[in-house]
């Protein structure tokens, strides 16, 4: 059978029309390591696709342009390759003088999935992994005089195996995207001396003015030392010299510290001396910062960034373009949305289940962004149970074969190798929503220890463990907060989701969605701002961070601030930034009011399943002495999160009434207002001294979490003393349920 062709490319961004396809992406592609001789070996090579089995091709079938992957428009060939075939590359190139004892490396920043290498016949290397950069020293294979002749094969069975791939499918649906086969990060070529710099790690110590580095040497011998310089600018800061493979302390007097706010980058300069002379020189650059958690004034578990409580608040981003697929059309593109998060007035991104080339680590460094970064998942295979590789929140982890855990693990170590320096990377996500997710506490626990000096989010979503610095939660729309234990932070990985596709814009004509769909951008506008009033309400409560899905478009998902070609800002980034900027200010502590039965399992209501006779049911001077005494939450034969909160009251007909009291005794008037509940109706009434606040119609979907919602314009009917809460809930069937909490600041 041969790979099927594909239809991408009626949805193309404007950077297509800008790139050069005989040389796409022609930056330097590692900025944190920079020697001045290198050579681009992007733009066109020959290939061909034939069966797994068969040998290299001895005829070729067109040109594909790298680094684009072959489904992509942009490759100039959008096919499928699928499990049972295989990608061949071929292309020539001259090799560059070397001084004697040279080396000649070729690096490929990235290649999914498994990809062997030869170099004028001779097998140069293999390496299996989607994500991470690696290079094979080819000086050998490499021909006294002429052109050189490179062969690249590669096989990605993309869903049909267990390998970490992020969102890749060979059958796109819903959440799930285009495969991605091949080269799709910049290949070239670096001459290096016969000793030289191999490796950069550094490591900000801000509590002791101090940068830790470590030089990882090729070719070196033990006498070599290295000399590392760190500049402000021309001026030189500070100046350390050492043995190579250990780690130096760098003094950093005074460090001017790396924040989104403030995002100052210092230079690096490194030189490998033998005796003398120096035999190799490269130039990088570092962030002064520090990620942690701690307790805000009211001994609160929060997120830290430099010794301070920050707020953090960004989008889910999951990289894909619609001609590029995992790769931007250009580097203008691949900062384009690191500057629009800025723009919109976010700290953070999330980078979800993708790993990015490193200059897209670059702009969120010099632009100044958080990063959680994600490991790609190894989701469930097609046609394979399920059961065996998808965790559950209320079962085991899953199970996963010694083969594949390995390979996950050594891919994961890999990323956190190749993103160690990047200062905008403050925490590490090995497991989303229980995609592949096994051994977590081990795993999890393992890259805590890997890297200590960064933050851990376990499992981010759904399948909580209890280990690491964080408890993440997602909820759709939310917002919401979990009651979670007294040291571990509270986080919301991922809400929102809020819909709009706009005509003109969009991937496919049919079958578009959101979380929540809307007509109009002006209601999507209202929806978003609603969203962020509420927002202040868990944050009240003590929500450290939150991640709103999502930056862009994707395929079929048109829940993005911006569409998926960047053409249109669907939400205004000025009004955004003003309304994102609000949640960084110190937050204020809420007032319970009325609790949920999660806070407080036996406080008391007044129920009736019978309609009221008196139209004045919902007033505080109203008689409800001969209702029933009941206790949260009231439900019928519901399953999900109400199934789980304490005993609770039956709800067996179709409409219920409940009343309740609170007092409020400040020293001021209450000015901000907030619903906490959980419910499955059909519709549902409340009131707050008489007054309608809220009601809503066809609520049938029953919330992991507790939704929270802003009734701040209604916060003015509190009055000092006794209030009346009162609630009217209807449902026809008998899944059914309602939990209520009401709380203020």
């Amino acid at each position: 059978m041969q790979p099927e062709t594909l239809t991408t490319g009626n949805l193309i961004t404007r950077w297509s029309t800008q790139m050069d396809p005989s040389s796409p992406l022609p930056e330097y592609p590692r900025p944190q390591l920079i020697r001045p001789e290198w050579i681009n070996l992007n733009g066109p090579w020959d290939y061909a696709i034939r069966p797994k089995e068969e040998d290299a091709p001895q005829s070729w079938e067109g040109r594909i342009i790298v680094p684009f992957a072959v489904e992509s428009h942009l490759s100039g060939v959008g096919r499928r390759v699928g499990s049972d075939h295989r990608l061949w590359y071929r292309r020539r190139f001259e090799a560059p003088s070397l001084p004697k004892g040279g080396r000649l490396l070729l690096h490929f920043g990235a290649v999914d999935w498994e990809c062997n290498v030869w170099v004028n016949g001779t097998q140069v290397g293999t390496h299996r992994g989607g994500y991470d950069p690696f290079a094979f020293d080819v000086t050998e294979a490499l021909n006294p005089e002429g052109p050189q002749e490179l062969l690249v094969a590669v096989w990605d069975p993309t869903d049909e195996s267990d390998q970490p791939r992020g969102k890749q499918s060979l059958k796109p649906h819903g959440i799930w995207y285009e495969s991605v086969t091949g080269i799709w990060q910049t290949v070239w070529l670096e001459p290096v001396p016969a000793a030289s710099v191999r490796s950069l790690t550094l490591l900000p110590d801000i509590d002791n003015d101090s940068l830790r580095v470590r030089v990882g040497g090729l070719g070196t011998e033990s006498s070599d030392l290295v000399r590392i310089v760190a500049k402000d600018g021309e001026q030189i800061v500070g100046e350390v010299r050492g043995p190579l493979h250990q780690e130096l302390r760098l003094a950093i007097p005074n460090p001017k510290l790396w924040s989104p706010s403030h995002p100052f980058l210092y230079d690096l300069e490194v030189e490998v001396q033998r005796g003398t002379e120096v035999v190799d020189r490269v130039a990088s650059y570092f962030g002064m910062r520090k990620i942690a958690t701690g307790k805000d004034a009211h001994g609160r578990p929060v997120l830290t960034l430099n010794n301070q409580p920050l707020f953090q608040f960004g989008p889910l981003d999951q990289g894909w373009w619609p001609d590029g697929l995992y790769t931007a059309p250009t580097d203008e593109a691949l900062a384009f949305d690191v500057q629009a998060t800025k723009d919109y007035g976010f700290n953070l991104i999330r980078k979800h289940v993708k790993v990015e080339p490193a200059r897209w680590y670059y702009h969120c460094d010099r632009l100044g962004l958080l990063v959680w970064q994600d490991m790609p998942n190894a989701n469930p295979a097609r046609d394979r149970d399920e059961a065996l590789w998808v965790a559950q929140s209320d079962s085991e982890d899953a199970v996963r074969s010694q083969e594949s855990a390995a390979q996950f693990e050594r891919e994961l170590k890999a990323v956190i190798d190749a993103l160690y320096s990047h200062p905008s990377i403050v925490m590490w996500v090995p497991f989303n929503e229980g995609w592949g997710q096994y051994e977590t506490e081990r795993v999890a626990n393992w890259v805590a220890s890997y890297d200590p000096s960064r933050l851990v989010n376990g499992a981010s979503g759904w399948t909580d463990r209890g280990t690491n610095d964080v408890l993440d939660i997602h909820e759709y729309p939310g917002p919401s907060i979990d009651h979670c234990e007294r040291d571990r932070v509270p986080v919301l990985g991922e809400f929102g989701g809020l819909g709009l596709g706009l005509p003109g814009h969009l991937w496919v004509d049919d079958g578009n969605w959101g979380y929540r769909s809307y007509d109009t951008q002006d209601r999507l506008l209202l929806e978003y701002t609603a969203l962020i009033h509420a927002l202040h309400g868990t944050i009240a409560k003590g929500l450290a961070a939150a991640v709103y899905t999502q930056t862009t478009d994707v395929e079929r998902e048109v829940n993005g601030l911006i569409t998926y070609d960047r053409e249109v800002f669907k939400l205004d980034p000025n009004a955004v930034r003003s309304l994102n900027e609000t949640v960084y200010s110190e937050a204020k502590v809420a007032t319970l009011l009325v609790p949920t039965a999660t806070e407080r399992p036996n406080h008391p209501w007044r129920l009736t399943l019978e309609r009221p006779a008196d139209t004045d049911w919902t007033l505080p001077e109203y008689d409800d002495t001969g209702w029933t005494i009941a206790h949260a939450p009231f439900r019928g034969e519901i399953v999900g999160r109400l199934a789980s909160v304490a005993a609770g009251t039956t709800w067996p007909t179709e409409e219920m009434w409940l009343r309740t009291v609170f007092s409020w005794n400040p020293s001021e008037s209450a000015n901000a207002l907030w619903l906490e509940a959980l419910f499955v109706v059909d519709q549902l009434e409340l009131y707050i001294n008489g007054k309608n606040v809220t009601s809503w119609k066809e609520i049938r979907d029953a919330n992991r979490h507790y939704r929270h919602v802003d009734l701040s314009e209604h916060a003015h009917l509190i009055r000092n003393g006794v209030n009346t809460l009162a609630v009217h809930a209807r449902r026809t069937d008998r899944r059914r349920g309602v939990d209520i909490g009401l709380y203020g600041v």
